[in-house]
């Protein structure tokens, strides 16, 4: 992990610290594994590392780019259509993948498994593309962020 190009800490909008389910058990792992490794590049921004702020509001994913005193250096604001078909199937596939896990057999679960990484990795590389030119992230960065925006987009439309 590069050490001026990555998020320092990350908050997102309406969640605290502690939640329960199990939606809530994979925000708070996506958030500890982006916190220990990701690559993000704000361009045009100043040396990081970064404290990002994240939040969907009237339907539209706001990234807001901070340094570590929490002054914002840039907020970036994106349209959540591309991502809503992706998030449909994937929360679908997610919500069979936890059914399958209490009593169908293994070679079901990792069907389901199969086809939810797969949905997860088309969603990662929207959102990269989505980022392009604004802010740079690796593929594994994208994968974290891709969860927590799920998070944030379920919780919107609930």
């Amino acid at each position: 992990m590069s050490e001026t190009h990555c998020i320092a800490s990350i908050e997102l909008a309406g969640f605290n610290a502690a939640g329960e389910g199990q939606a809530d058990h994979e925000r708070r792992i996506a958030v500890s594994d982006l916190l220990d490794s990701n690559y993000f590049a704000p361009e045009d921004a100043p040396e990081g590392p970064y404290d990002v702020r994240m939040a969907i509001e009237d339907g539209r994913l706001i990234i807001d780019v901070r340094n570590l005193d929490g002054q914002s250096l840039k907020a970036h604001v994106f349209s959540m259509g591309p991502f809503r078909g992706v998030y449909k199937d994937y929360f679908m596939i997610c919500d069979s993948y936890h059914e399958a896990v209490r009593d169908a057999s293994l070679a079901q679960i990792e069907a389901i498994d199969m086809g939810r990484r797969g949905i997860h990795n088309e969603g990662s590389e929207l959102l990269r593309e989505r980022l392009k030119g604004k802010i740079e992230v690796d593929f594994e960065t994208a994968r974290r962020l891709f969860t927590l925006i799920g998070a944030l987009h379920r919780r919107a439309v609930a």
